[in-house]
Order: C-alpha cells, then structure tokens, then sequence
C-alpha cells in the first residue's frame, strides 16, 4: 500500500499525549486509535505487532513443451515452478502480503522484538511512546519514544525530543534508532541536535545484526540530553538577526533561484515557492513569533517542506513520515543550516 487512506491510518496507527499536542489531521470521531497520554505497550503489541515478518521460498513459473506447437497453438505449454535458490519472500503471517524479496542473507527483524522489545529498557517513569504505526500494509513500522512533558525554551519554542525506533521489510530502511525533536506549534519534525553527530544508530537486516542487541541498547539511552542540546541550538539560531531583505535574497538566490533557460514549467515552480517562502516568513503564526532571526528562517523553511512542497506517490502523513525514518528531513535541515550560516 503506497498510499494510505484516512481509514488505514486510524486502524493502524497509534497517536499518544493528545492532552498536549492534539489529534492528528487523520482523526474520526468515534476512532479508538488516540490516547490522553501515552500508548500502552499492550496496545501497540495487540494492535500493530500481533503479526511476523515469515521468509518464504520464491518460485517463478516457466513454460515447458514443445516451442513450435505452442507457438502455433497447436498445445498449450505444460507449466513448471521452479525455485530461486538465493532469494526468498518476506510475507506478513497474517495477511499474506508479500513486502520484500531479497537474497538469502537477509534476516527479517520483528516488530515486537526490535521496536518494542528493545526499546523498553528506556519506558520508565519519564519515557512513553508517544506513537507507533504501519505503513505500506505493514512493511514499514516506526515506535516513537518520549518525554511526557513539552519542553519550551526562553524564546517561546515548544518541542517534545523524540527517539524514533524504525524497520522496514521492503528494502527500503535498516532498524534504525534515531533522535529527532518534534516542533509543537507547527508538528514538524527537526534535527534533535542541529548537525550534531550520533543522532542516530542503524542495524543491519542480516544474521549478525543479532549480537548487536547490546549496541542497540545502549545507543537508546541518547534521548535523555536531547532536550540541552535543541535549546542551546535554537537560542544561538534566535540571537541571529535576519532581515526581511536578507531573506527574500536567500528565497531568491539559493532557495528557489530562476536561472536562464530555464523552462516555463521550472520557473513556474519557483515563483510557486518563492511566494510560499515569502508569505509563511511574513504572514504565517507559526513563524511569526521568530521573524527576524536566522530560526525563524529555518522554521519558514522547514515547515514548507514538510507541509506545503509537493507530494508526490503518497499523501503527505506518509511522505512526512518516511522523510523522518530515511533521513530526508535531516539533509534538507542540513542544506538550511548551511545556507543561513553563510548569510
């Protein structure tokens, strides 16, 4: 499934400390799928995780016979599986569906084990998951651990630091571990520690990456100094000013530049974006209380990425979603950043 529907997403995802951030965009009254607070673990087990990732034998189906009469129509081809060797299927126990092929190396990771499991030796008493959901019909699933308590920093910037526990069984993401930090005025998803190194720790879907549990572990314990580390990096993006000017040159000349030769569609495109930059870094709440700060421009530039640039194959919960897990979002922060370095 590439493109999840309203239904797919309150069956299948989980949303937690709503008392403090509110509903997602994808709520119905009546779904059961939004919690005060934290989601229980037994909820994400019964609900998400009650299915395995299975490996199962891949076949294909070749014509044998006579090529001349079958060409001829004269008979019809006597029809034979035969076994690839060195690929196998990756299948969920409880649907059937097919999420991967991949050769023989490849070791699933399951959901419960990984993603819950692991991840538990950091819930106590000021940890929580916050979310957890499948996307794709279950071949990718993220957990997302926090802090129960919003934290806002002296220039009025609300943030809940997150740990993100991910794996895929479409080839598409390693088991990932990684630190993000969610901004609550607009629910965007930002660098936890502003090109800081070791946000992140990945796994392997293979054999070995079984004695790397302990590693695993370990590099969950990385949420708890979150929280210094945005604050101290959005107190020095706020001390720096930026004008008006400054960063209409910045929409106009790095952002989203009209080169020659461009093509009608190109420079449609950019007059469509240098607008949406220009009007979020003018108009829109959710940046105005940083306007004239380099953050504020990272903020105007961070949330017209993730919810005003086009989406293409997918809606933008899922596309928003993916950017977190792949590290999208991250490189796009990091282009930002450098941006406004050089301003």
């Amino acid at each position: 499934m590439s493109r999840e529907t309203r239904k797919w997403l309150n069956e299948n995802t989980l949303i937690g400390f709503t008392d403090k951030r509110g509903k997602a965009w994808h709520h119905w009254a009546g779904s059961t799928n939004h919690y005060a607070g934290a989601v229980p673990i037994d909820e994400v087990e019964r609900r998400l995780f009650s299915w395995t990732a299975e490996e199962r034998p891949l076949f294909v189906e070749l014509e044998t016979g006579n090529r001349e009469l079958i060409k001829a129509g004269l008979v019809k081809p006597d029809l034979k599986k035969v076994n690839i060797p060195d690929r196998k299927a990756i299948v969920r126990s409880d649907t059937g569906l097919v999420m991967g092929v991949f050769k023989q190396g490849y070791q699933p990771h399951q959901p419960k084990r990984w993603l819950l499991e692991n991840v538990s030796t950091i819930l106590d008493d000021e940890l929580a998951i916050g979310s957890a959901g499948l996307l794709r019909g279950g071949a990718l699933a993220w957990v997302s651990v926090e802090v129960p308590e919003t934290i806002s920093t002296p220039e009025g910037v609300e943030f809940r630091p997150n740990l993100i526990a991910a794996t895929s069984f479409d080839g598409s993401l390693s088991t990932v571990y990684k630190r993000i930090v969610t901004n609550v005025v607009c629910d965007n998803t930002m660098n936890a520690g502003l090109r800081e190194e070791g946000q992140q720790f990945k796994v392997r879907h293979s054999s070995k990456s079984l004695y790397r549990i302990t590693d695993a572990r370990n590099a969950l314990a990385i949420i708890h100094t979150v929280g210094d580390e945005f604050s101290a990096a959005v107190a020095e993006l706020c001390a720096q000013h930026m004008t008006d000017r400054e960063f209409e040159r910045l929409v106009r000349e790095q952002l989203a530049p009209i080169e020659t030769g461009d093509s009608q569609r190109a420079v449609t495109n950019a007059r469509r974006k240098q607008g949406a930059l220009l009007r979020l870094w003018r108009q829109d709440e959710r940046v105005a209380p940083w306007r004239g700060s380099k953050f504020g421009a990272y903020q105007a530039v961070n949330t017209w990425q993730q919810h005003e640039s086009t989406v293409r194959g997918n809606n933008r919960a899922e596309r928003n979603m993916c950017g977190t897990l792949t590290g999208k979002w991250e490189g796009a922060d990091d282009t930002t950043l450098s941006l406004l370095t050089a301003v």
